[in-house]
């Protein structure tokens, strides 16, 4: 059974696009699953989807004369003189195809589609003169929205957040409150979600695939079990603030190792990190980031996080596909555990209580920011708080 994602609309509607569509993300969170599902829409014949991890695909494309790819391709069935889709899946592994796409794209009337697991690669795909002329699209693990669908459960999510605190629905609450635990515990890549029995073995496969697959093949880390102690120091400290020369003493290496480590970890969407909030025009303000995982089965796979913080990372997961996510704190004063866009506050909390809206109101109203909510785990029908169920 194949399930709609919440970009599968975004992306079907690129097949008449002229762009060249790359969609990136951590590895297993489905991409290759939606690109065939998109070249399932294509009703042209004219197509072929080429995966890159096969050598014998990476042939067609070794050619010192790009025009000679056509005839390569011909042979698989492809006439790419008119109208042609061209689907290319993990296309890090070949990093010469990014010049073979861009010759092949100005030359012959070819509709890419291209997929990959490393932002750092795929953003640098093509020149500057290629602006305009491409869009990327990021693949995450299910957010809750998703998870139900893979689930086969039907549940209403509005959009607008003000509708989602002012709509909250305790028999609701309590129908879907087993699997969002479910959710927090075992996350949302979808070989997971789908698995009935074996979830903790699935999650280890993932973890041990990024390692052979994208740390040994995209990085050049001399010391990989230093990277792996960083990751295990960071699971134990999702959601707080990373100092690098803690960091750096702790497991070991130089501080321009560990913000190389920082780095790897963030393009291949393994983590995330967040800048504090600042009202300035000039951009981020300077200060530790906090950080996020990208999935809280993985998280919960790596090590022992207390309740909150994985119920903080699984909001954060459904926030930031929203717009930019910062933090605020001030030093001996109030926080905040989320700005959206600059606008919106976000207190997380296990279990909410009046006073924590309170408290929120005054501190968002202080920043002048336009908005504030409570997300939590319980159910609080105040106006201003959102169930966990709901976001």
């Amino acid at each position: 059974m194949i399930y709609s994602r919440n970009l599968t609309t975004k992306l079907a509607k690129e097949i008449n696009s002229p762009r060249i569509v790359v969609l990136t993300g951590m590895r297993q969170t489905g991409k290759t699953t939606l690109m065939r599902q998109i070249f399932g829409l294509i009703e042209s014949d004219n197509k072929i989807f080429l995966d890159l991890e096969n050598p014998l695909n990476q042939k067609i494309f070794e050619e010192d004369n790009f025009d000679n790819i056509l005839p390569n391709l011909k042979a698989l069935g492809t006439n790419c003189k008119r109208k042609c889709y061209v689907f290319l899946d993990e296309v890090q592994l070949m990093p010469v195809i990014s010049r073979v796409v861009k010759y092949l794209y100005d030359h012959y009337n070819i509709k890419f589609f291209l997929t990959g697991s490393s932002s750092f690669y795929l953003k640098n795909l093509f020149p500057e003169s290629l602006a305009g002329r491409k869009i990327i699209y990021e693949l995450f693990p299910l957010d809750f929205e998703e998870f139900l669908i893979f689930k086969e459960k039907r549940k209403e999510f509005l959009k607008n957040l003000s509708q989602k605190a002012k709509n909250k629905n305790i028999v609701s609450f309590e129908n879907f409150r087993k699997l969002y635990e479910e959710y927090l515990n075992f996350g949302g890549f979808p070989g997971v979600v789908i698995e009935q029995e074996k979830k903790k073995e699935v999650l280890e496969d993932i973890f041990k695939s990024y390692f052979e697959k994208d740390v040994r093949t995209l990085a050049d880390f001399k010391e990989i079990r230093k990277l792996r102690d960083l990751i295990l120091l960071l699971a134990n400290r999702v959601g707080s603030k990373i100092e690098i020369s803690k960091i750096s003493s702790e497991i070991g290496v130089s501080r321009e190792t560990v913000y190389s480590y920082l780095e790897f970890l963030e393009k291949t969407y393994f983590i995330f990190l967040i800048s504090p909030f600042s009202k300035s025009l000039n951009g981020e303000v300077r200060g530790a980031k906090k950080v996020y995982f990208s999935d809280t089965g993985l998280l919960n796979y790596l090590g022992k996080t207390t309740e909150g913080s994985i119920f903080e990372n699984a909001v954060f997961q459904n926030l930031k596909n929203r717009g930019r996510i910062n933090y605020y704190e001030k030093y001996k004063g109030p926080e905040i555990d989320f700005v959206l866009n600059k606008k919106i506050a976000f207190e997380v909390k296990t279990y909410g209580e009046l006073r924590n809206i309170k408290r929120l109101e005054r501190t968002a109203n202080n920043l002048k920011l336009n908005d504030f909510y409570l997300i939590t785990k319980n159910f609080l029908s105040h106006p201003k708080s959102i169930v966990m169920i709901d976001l």
